[in-house]
């Protein structure tokens, strides 16, 4: 199962982002393909917080903006919320010590412990970061969007407009 990181949600979610057209049709191909896939949940909260703050994105979005993002991807079959279980603490715990994760890093060491309490392997992101947990797969936001891209080489339909610069997605998409 793959996880989707809190700035690929960021960048679908923003057109004005230089991922925005890589991350819309990533985010695309999970949503609307038969694969489960997951939405952790500090990914979703930190995406509110993100998006939402003035001093990140003038102007930012609202909360109405945010949360019917998220409310559009939790509309997907496939999506599922990672929540954390009883024993997340002792994994976090592990999971820093084995990478030695401090300050920020904490973070990403929070995440890579949820994914392992859900059994997932790989991490849609553009961060880095991620390479210092063995347990995780990176799929770079450019190679997990361009994966699906049709043999002819154009881009894939999507219900998302043109999924180029077009903030307005189309009727039905899971991207509000």
């Amino acid at each position: 199962m793959i996880a989707v990181d809190t700035n690929v949600l960021v960048y679908a979610h923003r057109a004005e982002t230089d991922l925005h057209a890589s991350a819309v049709v990533g985010l695309t191909t999970l949503a609307e393909g038969n694969e489960p896939w997951a939405l952790p949940i500090f990914c979703a909260t930190e995406f509110l917080r993100v998006v939402t703050h003035p001093k990140v994105f003038n102007p930012p979005s609202t909360v109405t903006e945010a949360l019917g993002f998220i409310d559009g991807l939790l509309a997907s079959p496939t999506c599922e919320v990672a929540c954390p279980k009883t024993t997340f603490i002792d994994r976090l715990g592990a999971v820093i010590r084995e990478s030695d994760a401090r300050g920020n890093l904490v973070f990403d060491a929070q995440i890579a412990a949820l994914c392992g309490q859900h059994g997932i392997t790989t991490i849609f992101t553009h961060d880095h970061d991620f390479e210092r947990f063995p347990q995780l797969t990176i799929s770079p936001v450019e190679g997990l969007a361009w994966k699906y891209a049709p043999s002819d080489g154009g881009m894939p339909a999507l219900p998302y407009a043109s999924a180029v610069g077009d903030a307005s997605p189309a009727e039905g998409s899971y991207l509000r």
